[in-house]
């Protein structure tokens, strides 16, 4: 199957890394590729190290990527991750892959939505996949067979709250 979690709430990552944890549980082979995202600091990279079947790539830089300010490395990454996740998805050596941000790399043309859709089309039926990301484009939202938003109604940001280690990275 092909989950879709999207939406301006917090908590799609953490929702595809909690079901990654739950593939685990059952002896599964999880791949986590991360799209602009880099850095050793994100508590799913510290929890993943701790599994042998669990594998994250990042395809990224050390650096917040905005529409303003994404640039032709941006899309190079994107465009290695991408490869990366076809080759993982027709080698049939994980159950689980997790393109975490790849909404948001579609959204900010980093990647093509037609590349995304042809991996996706010809997937072979036994690898889950999960993307996540805000904006999820219309074409992806049509190929996935479960869609899920995150809504955000209240967020502790609003109160100068700033991102904390283990509950936000």
């Amino acid at each position: 199957m092909v989950h879709v979690y999207t939406g301006n709430g917090k908590g799609k990552t953490s929702a595809a890394v909690g079901l990654a944890f739950r593939a685990l549980g059952w002896g599964k082979r999880v791949f986590l590729i991360q799209f602009m995202k880099k850095g050793k600091g994100l508590g799913e990279i510290k929890a993943a190290q701790r599994f042998n079947k669990f594998k994250i790539l990042q395809t990224g830089r050390k650096r917040w990527v905005t529409r303003d300010t994404v640039c032709l490395k941006d899309k190079q990454l994107a465009q290695e991750g991408l490869g990366a996740a076809q080759k993982a998805i027709g080698s049939k050596k994980y159950d689980l892959i997790i393109l975490d941000e790849l909404n948001v790399a579609l959204d900010f043309g980093l990647l093509q939505v037609q590349q995304v859709k042809e991996i996706l089309k010809n997937r072979p039926k036994s690898v889950e996949i999960v993307i996540t990301g805000r904006c999820a484009h219309p074409e992806i939202l049509e190929i996935a067979d479960l869609v899920s938003e995150i809504r955000e109604l209240k967020h502790y940001y609003k109160k100068g709250i700033t991102a904390r280690a283990g509950i936000e990275y």
